[in-house]
């Protein structure tokens, strides 16, 4: 089996120890990796900000990238919905890139998503000691995601596991939204942090570097010392307590 993996341009900026922890995860199953240099954006900012023209010319180049991909991986829902409603939506105008669009879109995975639905891998094998919740990102909605990280979260060795109020929420960052409406966003973020706090956890897993950023930032503001972490990181035995 070989995967393309498509590190999001936040993920490679501000977190590419994800991308890393990944690759650890992926090569102790098997995987062949590979990582095709000529990726860029996905497109999704033009995209959501109604700049189409610009999201296609992205996209296209995207198209290139991934054709011969086997799969394609990235440790976004974000990103990898972009890929799967975006692209198809893009070109529907254009039937060969249509089509192409709707053929890259059945090859691309969230990481999790990709672990339990191609990997078969139902529980974790990996540990952390201490006391963990869990925010379910939105995108992962457009995915057809449900309780596939929050199942491997459960199952890790020593945790103690403490479900999350309104964990489905959004955290408020949104992409674009975050910066058109900062005052709801706002709202949202600090009500996470809130919901964060009362389960009196050490540390949240949150799977979407977006989302990451967020949701420390409206922590840090309260001087609350509790770790964001994506769960590649957990799995990959990189972290294994707050």
């Amino acid at each position: 089996m070989r995967v393309s993996l498509f590190i999001t341009c936040l993920a490679d900026l501000f977190h590419p120890e994800i991308g890393l922890a990944m690759v650890t995860i992926l090569r102790k199953h098997g995987v062949e990796l590979v990582f095709p240099r000529g990726q860029t954006c996905c497109g999704q900012p033009a995209f959501n900000t109604g700049n189409w023209a610009e999201a296609r010319s992205v996209a296209a180049r995207m198209l290139d990238v991934f054709e011969s991909s086997e799969y394609v991986v990235s440790p976004s829902a974000s990103c990898t919905a972009m890929i799967r409603e975006g692209f198809p939506r893009l070109f529907v105008n254009d039937e060969a890139l249509h089509a192409r669009s709707e053929a890259l879109a059945s090859r691309s995975f969230e990481f999790i998503e990709f672990l339990g639905k191609v990997l078969n891998i139902k529980s974790a094998d990996a540990r952390f000691d201490g006391r963990l919740t869990y925010h379910y990102t939105c995108h992962q909605r457009a995915l057809g995601m449900t309780t596939e990280a929050e199942d491997l979260v459960k199952s890790l060795q020593g945790v103690t596991y403490i479900p999350l109020e309104g964990k489905e929420r959004c955290c408020g960052f949104g992409g674009a939204f975050s910066i058109k409406m900062p005052d709801l966003s706002g709202h949202l973020a600090n009500d996470k942090a809130e919901r964060i706090i009362e389960t009196g956890a050490e540390a949240v897993v949150v799977n979407d570097t977006g989302c990451i950023m967020n949701i420390s930032g409206a922590l840090k503001r309260r001087g609350v010392p509790v770790k964001v972490i994506h769960l590649a990181r957990i799995l990959s035995g990189e972290v294994t307590a707050p």
